[in-house]
């Protein structure tokens, strides 16, 4: 009888879910997405968000988020996740909670794209992952396409030409002035990044000459030794420490780096390391807030030299 009892409450969890999934707006729009091109409500009022770099753009273009994951982890988004309802994690959604708040449109993406269908049994669910190739012009599609779903297609724009300048500007500021080498740091392990990684864009969409050509495409780096990174004596080391992006209190990537073989490099002794924001490069990777941010870091580094 239990048994039975707890399959109805079920079916009948399952019946509402699906009675105010589909209760689509008057008015669609295209917009493209990681998939392709979907038709999504215009002006949606209640919007769940799973994936930090939407977020991030979200909260750039003053868009109301009702719904986020529990942690959000760039400290610059906390106040917009602080007014919303938790529905779970960057992973896990919370479908209870989704079903409670009853969302118009539900955005995922990145480390949240494997539950868009389980999550478009609630509302329409769009994937916005960023990720790959040209993340800077996915990040602009993303930003336009949000313009288009939230009416405000005119401050996409104008959002759209401030990172274009900014663009240019760190370009400018980048040519010439020698080869960098992108190193994560994970408590002591170490990994680099080349052209083809997650954080290619930095080589092949603002100019910086990569120290190494054939470093292995993984999502999680080719892992070195710090032999490695003396061997291959970059003009700049641009590092990213995964641990403080997470939050994890381990060793810091300074303190990684700081040994004899990584000294001896020209990076090194110009003092041309530059530590970036973590979690903007590595939780929000391709939101606007995050790509501006990351932008006046390599901005002010590289101004300081000749």
């Amino acid at each position: 009888m239990e048994t039975t009892v707890h399959a109805f409450r079920w079916a009948a969890f399952f019946i509402a879910v699906g009675l105010g999934t589909h209760t689509a707006l008057a008015n669609e729009v295209s917009i493209e997405t990681a998939t392709g091109s979907v038709d999504v409500p215009v002006k949606p009022e209640t919007i769940a968000v799973f994936d930090i770099s939407a977020l991030d753009t979200l909260d750039a273009l003053g868009v109301s988020i009702a719904g986020t994951p529990a942690r959000v982890y760039v400290d610059y988004l906390q106040n917009a996740a602080d007014g919303a309802e938790k529905v779970g994690s960057l992973f896990e959604p919370d479908f209870e909670a989704i079903n409670a708040l009853q969302p118009d449109l539900i955005v995922a993406g990145g480390r949240s794209s494997k539950q868009v269908t389980a999550l478009s049994e609630f509302a329409p669910t769009i994937d916005m992952t960023i990720w790959g190739d040209r993340l800077l012009d996915q990040a602009v599609a993303r930003l336009n396409a949000y313009g288009k779903i939230f009416d405000r297609e005119e401050q996409a724009k104008k959002l759209e030409d401030e990172l274009t300048d900014a663009v240019d500007a760190v370009k400018s500021q980048t040519a010439g002035k020698g080869k960098a080498l992108i190193v994560l740091t994970n408590g002591p392990k170490i990994s680099v990044y080349g052209k083809d990684s997650r954080f290619g864009w930095l080589h092949t969409e603002l100019g910086i000459e990569p120290a190494i050509e054939d470093v292995k495409a993984s999502t999680h780096g080719e892992a070195i030794s710090f032999e490695f990174i003396r061997d291959t004596n970059p003009d700049w080391l641009i590092v990213i420490d995964r641990a403080a992006a997470i939050g994890e209190d381990r060793t810091l990537a300074a303190e990684t780096l700081d040994n004899k073989l990584v000294a001896d490099t020209k990076a090194w002794k110009s003092g041309q390391v530059i530590y970036l924001d973590a979690a903007k490069v590595y939780i929000a990777a391709g939101g606007y807030q995050s790509l501006t941010g990351t932008l006046s870091d390599l901005s002010e580094a590289f101004a300081k030299t000749n």
